[in-house]
């Protein structure tokens, strides 16, 4: 591809991006007075980290799943052994 259209390109995204900037700037006063009409309020961002400590809690709880299944796929696999012996 030429030079000229991967330049073309790049800045048309670059504009893009700014339109899109532009109208979520003037339409935000517009927001906030519907939102306050309504009765809806706008739910903050979450920070950083609270998004981090909801991924760590999602992982302990999806850790602790499989860790409960593994005992329990041991333990059965135990009860089959000690039953097949038994029975010898």
């Amino acid at each position: 591809m030429s030079k000229h259209f991967e330049d073309a390109r790049y800045y048309l995204g670059r504009a893009a991006d700014h339109a899109k900037e532009g109208v979520k700037e003037e339409l935000e006063p517009v927001e906030d007075r519907v939102r306050e009409i309504v009765g809806r309020e706008k739910e903050p961002e979450p920070s950083r980290l609270d998004r981090l400590e909801a991924d760590l809690t999602e992982l302990s709880k999806k850790a602790e799943g499989e860790a409960k299944e593994a005992v329990q796929q041991a333990r059965e696999r135990l009860d089959e052994y000690r039953s097949g012996r038994s029975a010898e």
